[in-house]
Order: structure tokens, then sequence, then C-alpha cells
């Protein structure tokens, strides 16, 4: 029903009013009174714990950061069948993201094209609304920094947003691999990753309960760099990899040049960049061993992506791109392999 009836109507929609859209009702949804439990009840969720960084996830098929950036639809998300949702990217202030149009469908190639920008609501407003989570449920936090603020400053942001959610989620993930905020890729430069892992690793060691913390890696690193990063990965004793975010890249697309060109910057997701996002785990894994974990994102649009992905060693997925496509029935494709 959803490729059928469901996402031709949407797809009619430029593509940010459709998301808007989508989240209305949904939204209107989780505010009727048993919405999410008949929900749940018809959707009938898969429950295969996954036992993770001391977590236990009810499934290992979750929603990816950029999907509900402001933690508004944890329900809904617990409903649907995911096993687990990541909130974010979370930047100290709200921030409105870049001007629109800013995202972009490239039907053919089963992909997307986002320069969003890091909108989002902010972290009080967010902190909020992460009050009233499920607390049987397993939320991330993807961590930012606001636009205006200059990469030297960058640390102080991501500093503020970790100890900000930290008490509020389960896990915390690092973003600096966004391709869709000006410069932010240097800071993934070995000197400045040093720093920041450095910082927050040792944020983490003070606490009481110590919690997770990931780093999100672009899948525009070349082999070399990945190592460089995977390095300092070991050396600060971080928990574990996301792979992939969004790609600068636009080789192999069906879309035409012009159709491209007329799109013009953004992070590219979906299908097209799944190779290289598998290839990433694969290499996380013969680095830092098959009991390091990895949780694979980029480029999940049908079963052969996802049995890719565990193929390579990744402990958990996350969907977003594969999902505006193809709908929950990709859920529980994933969860067969």
């Amino acid at each position: 029903m959803y490729t059928s009836v469901i996402r031709p109507l949407l797809f009619k929609f430029n593509p940010e009013n459709a998301h808007w859209l989508t989240f209305q009702a949904l939204k209107l949804l989780q505010s009727i009174p048993f919405g999410p439990a008949t929900l749940k009840s018809f959707m009938q969720p898969v429950e295969d714990p996954v036992n993770l960084m001391g977590l236990t996830f009810r499934n290992r098929v979750g929603v990816a950061a950029g999907l509900d950036k402001n933690a508004e639809l944890l329900p809904i998300w617990k409903s649907l069948g995911f096993g687990f949702a990541e909130i974010g990217t979370v930047t100290p202030l709200g921030q409105p993201g870049n001007p629109r149009p800013r995202l972009f469908r490239l039907p053919d190639d089963k992909a997307l094209i986002n320069r969003m920008g890091f909108n989002n609501d902010g972290l009080d407003i967010i902190q909020e609304r992460l009050k009233n989570r499920p607390k049987d449920y397993i939320v991330g936090g993807n961590l930012g920094k606001n636009t205006a603020t200059p990469n030297e400053q960058a640390l102080k942001d991501y500093l503020r947003v970790f100890s900000g959610l930290y008490n509020l989620v389960d896990y915390l993930v690092i973003n600096v691999s966004c391709p869709n905020i000006s410069d932010l890729d240097k800071l993934q430069d070995r000197k400045e990753l040093d720093t920041i892992l450095k910082a927050i690793m040792e944020r983490r060691n003070q606490m009481v309960i110590q919690k997770p913390v990931l780093l999100k890696v672009s899948p525009d690193l070349n082999d070399h760099q990945l190592m460089d990063t995977l390095q300092l990965v070991a050396d600060h004793r971080v928990d574990g990899i996301i792979a992939t975010n969004t790609s600068i890249g636009r080789v192999g697309l069906s879309a035409t040049k012009k159709r491209i060109n007329q799109i013009g910057n953004g992070g590219l997701s979906g299908l097209p960049i799944s190779e290289r996002s598998t290839q990433i785990i694969a290499l996380v894994k013969k680095e830092l061993g098959n009991d390091y974990p990895v949780i694979g994102s980029g480029g999940i649009v049908n079963e052969a992506q996802a049995k890719a992905k565990l193929d390579a060693g990744a402990d958990l997925l996350q969907l977003y791109t594969g999902f505006i496509y193809q709908g929950i029935s990709l859920i529980k494709q994933c969860l067969q392999m």
C-alpha cells in the first residue's frame, strides 16, 4: 500500500512539505489516547533483542539521525517497530538551517540530496521533550555545533550539547562529518578530531554512569583518512562507530548532470552510497576487531543492502532514505536477514 498509494501521493509534494505533512499526521496519531498502542497492535513489532555497548535494543533496526531531529515522535517509532531511535542533530541554540529548497529526491537512484543545515529546535526545547520519552526504549542523541559557531569554538558547542543530553538519552553520537554545515568537515582532520574526542571522552569518564559515545564517519574519507580516524577512536576509547553519514560524491547517478547541477550542494544519501558505507563497516571491523560495535547507516533501501552490511559486520542498522522510499515494510525486511 505504501509504494502503490501513499508514496505516489507524498511524492507529488515538495520533499520537505511531504516530510512536514507526514509528521503532522503522525503527531496527531500520537496525541490521540491509545494512538501509539493501537498502531503497535496493528504493526506487531518484532522483538529480537540485541545487547550492545551495555544496552539492550528491541531489535537491530533503528531510526537514523535527521529523520526526527527534535525528538517529536519517539512513541511512534517504537510502535512502528523500530528497535531504537536517534534524535538530532541537536545544537546548543535552535536554528532554521539553510534556505529552501534544501531537500531533493532522485527517485531513479533511490536517493536524496539534502542541505538542511542542522535545522532544529535547540537543546533547551529538545531537553523538555526528552523528559517525556518512552522509558523502555533506546534513544540516542546526535551532537552538533551551531552554524554561526566558528570551528575554533566548536568544542564548546559539542560539550554543551553532550552535557545537556547526557542524562536524557542512552547513547551519544559525535557528528563532525555532515557536509551541510560550512567547514564542519574540517573537524574531521586529525588534530581537530583528536581535540574533540579527547575532551568529550574525558567528560564522559567523569560521569557516574558512563554511557556509550560513538563517532559518525563520512563515506568520503579515503582508506588512509579512515585509518587515521580509527587510530584516534582507539586511542580515546570511543565506544563505537556509525558508518556512515551522507556524501558529497555524485558518481554513478542515473540523474542527469543538468539535474544534479540544478540541485547544487548537499549530502547524498540512499542507494548510491550503500557500497562505500558497507566497505567502511568491513574496514572498521578489520582494524578494531570483530567485537567492536558498528552501526550500519547509509543506502539501506532493501534487504540486499541490509544483508551486505550485516555480513560486513554491522551490529545494528539505521534507516532514513530507504524508509522514505520503501515505507515500514523495510523494517521487517531488514529483520529477516
